[in-house]
């Protein structure tokens, strides 16, 4: 792991805002947290269709993550309550949201296309490698939590590994991959900001963010496509390889594979198992049907 910028070394209740590429970009918010000692303080804003996870779509909900739907049926309302729920009872935040809605695969032209031509339109500056970012969530999280938040985190993400031998930017890598070693390096650009620096109106916070998007892009372009080749695979200044040490995991390791091996080394334990996840996800599935 490779961090550039400013990462504070203490705990804070931040928004974390980030480009979306794969499933891995959820594991990189954690692997930034832990070396903040924030690990549980994480939630997720989530497309509404994840709530229906087999247990986890009721573990997100219930740790103060946030399911939306997208344009016009997102439901600020809803979403302003259950942060205001989680202030009052002085949850710790670290709010993870990906503005762009949906991830940047290069395998999905026409996706990519769509968001270049929504920005033309728009008279917004197009983007190369994120898409257009939607300022919905960002907005009413921003606003609604403002008095309660020190920072928000403008996060940049990118995979070694990740252009074919033709120079084209491939897919990003899937969980499997990433934790079979098959992406050797991940380098994190992070750009803390004060609250006092983003615009509170909605369509001036807008053009704020994709213009935060807009830095994103060129740090990728930088990336993948510097045409010196001494350059590419880094961002621009200077990094930190940043390890963890065996006290922050080991634990956390020891605790969760001796609780899972002692379930599935008995005939009872394996039952157990199942039962778990076949009646746990029916009654998660109960339970944010009717109170999301």
């Amino acid at each position: 792991v490779f961090i550039y910028g400013d990462l504070p070394k203490n705990k804070e209740n931040v928004i974390y805002l980030s480009n979306h590429q794969c499933t891995v970009d959820w594991i990189i918010a954690d692997m930034l947290a832990i070396r903040q000692n924030a690990l549980g303080h994480v939630r997720y804003v989530l497309k509404d269709g994840l709530k229906w996870l087999p247990l986890y779509g009721w573990y997100f909900s219930q740790h103060g993550g946030v399911y939306v739907k997208r344009s016009a049926k997102f439901n600020e309302k809803e979403m302003r309550e259950k942060l205001r729920a989680q202030m009052k009872a002085e949850t710790p935040m670290y709010l993870v949201i990906f503005p762009e809605g949906t991830r940047y695969n290069p395998e999905i032209p026409k996706v990519i296309a769509d968001s270049q031509s929504f920005a033309e339109k728009e008279g917004l500056a197009i983007l190369k490698h994120v898409l257009t970012p939607r300022v919905k969530a960002t907005h009413v999280a921003i606003d609604t939590m403002k008095d309660y938040l020190d920072a928000v985190y403008d996060v940049t993400v990118a995979y070694e590994g990740t252009v074919d031998h033709k120079g084209q930017r491939k897919l990003a890598p899937s969980m499997t991959e990433f934790l079979c070693k098959e992406c050797p390096r991940v380098h994190i650009f992070i750009d803390r900001i004060e609250l006092k620096d983003i615009p509170e109106e909605q369509m001036y916070m807008r053009r704020w963010l994709h213009e935060r998007f807009e830095i994103k892009d060129k740090l990728l372009i930088e990336f993948y496509d510097a045409k010196d080749s001494k350059r590419r695979n880094k961002f621009p200044g200077k990094s930190v390889h940043s390890k963890l040490s065996l006290k922050k995991t080991l634990p956390s390791l020891l605790f969760l594979g001796g609780l899972t091996a002692s379930m599935l080394l008995t005939e009872s334990g394996r039952k157990l198992y199942v039962k778990t996840w076949i009646y746990g996800t029916l009654i998660g599935c109960l339970w944010v049907s009717i109170k999301p």
